[in-house]
């Protein structure tokens, strides 16, 4: 089966099965502050690296690399992300998150901020994809407690 066939929380769930013991250790050795710390300074550059490598094999302009590579991503990650679209035009898209199955799981792994690093800043490292024509700004997410995940997108396509 090839990994673009996978669900992307199933994937993801594959993933914690093997970080979640290691967080654990270093917790109990280092503390929870600085555990975090290592495994954000782990886990972080290589997640952006992974999709950035996905864009970069993608061709056209930056704004036309940016929706293929979220052309490729969305079916992975199914109905377990519920948006609800406010904008969605040639110079914005901004929508919420009213229902997110990854917070819901990493809440109940109690370790939402791990679901952070491994989802939520994602999003961030895929609009990085689309610079400078991509812009994105979101001020909560349902990860860290918020009643929804607010994105907006801003499209400069005259860059």
């Amino acid at each position: 089966m090839d990994k673009n066939e996978i669900p992307l929380l199933d994937e993801i769930k594959m993933q914690t099965d093997v970080i979640i013991p290691i967080m654990r250790i270093l917790r109990k050795e280092l503390g929870k502050e600085k555990a975090a710390a290592l495994i954000s300074d782990a886990l972080r550059p290589y997640i952006r690296s992974v999709y950035h490598k996905i864009g970069e094999r993608k061709s056209g302009t930056p704004f036309e690399k940016w929706e293929k590579v979220w052309d490729d991503i969305r079916p992975r990650i199914g109905d377990n992300v519920e948006r609800e679209f406010i904008i969605n035009d040639e110079t914005s898209r901004d929508y919420n998150v009213k229902r997110c199955r990854f917070a819901e799981f990493f809440k109940e792994l109690g370790d939402p901020e791990l679901g952070m690093i491994m989802m939520c800043d994602f999003d961030y490292y895929i609009a990085e994809i689309g610079d400078p024509v991509v812009k994105l700004t979101r001020t909560q997410t349902i990860m860290e407690g918020a009643e929804h995940c607010d994105f907006c997108y801003r499209f400069n396509k005259q860059t």
